[in-house]
């Protein structure tokens, strides 16, 4: 890379560059202002802002039934989230594997459940199993499809984070006497691990988001339950709203709670 052109990427910015900056940070900030202004004004317009379309916020029964759902959704998530960090790692190793007849089915398995889609996955598990006498509760109609399909995806983040680890390293434990299992084990997958932090928790919001599709084999998560009180109130944009900020909060959550597993690594 030219010294020119690496000043221009990685280099500080002039005084120009930094008032360009500025203009267009404070022109963005205004324009999303005044989207988030023309969107108030509308739903006040249309009315969404009348105290009977809020009052059943106050009802304790009201969060009771909200906060069944979210029970819901994260026990469906948590189940899904173990499904894909285990199912991902075994086919990881497959996938590593120098044995074609461990690395193709892998790779097959891998490639398959990445492009199939996850709503797919829920209907073969509500319409297609129960036909051939396999029956599943609501619970796991939902969960099993969310974790399968995340753990293709899972396994590749895992992959990524093992060919980020360097090769010096394993080549020194080889020396050292460990075997290959002991060296992946111990020494590279630790380290890929605290790699694909971020990348993992991107696909726990993911999970998160995906328990949505419970309303097709009506389990009793978040947005299920949401949907309920609007039948019930007729209140679609405050119900909205409010269950929009609970998913923000888990997620947020997640988020937090990876900082703790990264910050060995990004403060080293």
């Amino acid at each position: 890379m030219s010294r020119a052109l690496e000043d221009v990427l990685f280099g500080d910015l002039t005084h120009k560059a930094q008032a360009i900056t500025r203009v267009v940070s404070v022109g963005v900030a205004a324009a999303l202002l005044a989207l988030v202004a023309a969107i108030v004004y509308r739903f006040q317009d249309a009315g969404q802002f009348a105290g009977r379309l809020w009052e059943f916020f106050a009802w304790q029964t009201t969060w009771v039934f909200l906060g069944k759902g979210l029970l819901g959704t994260l026990a469906s998530a948590a189940a899904a989230a173990v499904i894909a960090l285990v199912l991902g790692l075994v086919l990881l190793v497959g996938r590593l594997s120098r044995l074609r007849i461990a690395r193709w089915p892998a790779v097959a398995v891998i490639e398959f459940l990445r492009g199939v889609p996850t709503l797919l996955l829920i209907y073969v598990c509500f319409l297609v199993l129960p036909s051939v006498g396999i029956k599943l509760s609501a619970y796991w109609m939902l969960t099993l499809p969310v974790g399968l399909s995340t753990a293709a995806v899972v396994a590749e983040v895992y992959r990524a984070g093992v060919l980020a680890v360097p090769r010096g390293q394993t080549d020194a434990a080889r020396a050292l006497g460990l075997s290959k299992a002991q060296v992946f084990a111990s020494i590279v997958f630790p380290q890929a691990f605290r790699y694909i932090v971020p990348a993992l928790v991107a696909q726990l919001v993911i999970v998160v988001k995906d328990t949505t599709f419970g309303y097709v084999v009506t389990y009793g998560e978040l947005m299920q339950n949401a949907k309920v009180l609007i039948a019930n109130y007729r209140s679609l944009v405050p119900v909205y709203l409010v269950v929009a900020v609970l998913y923000c909060l888990v997620n947020y959550a997640i988020s937090r709670a990876s900082h703790r597993l990264g910050r060995p690594v990004y403060g080293g």
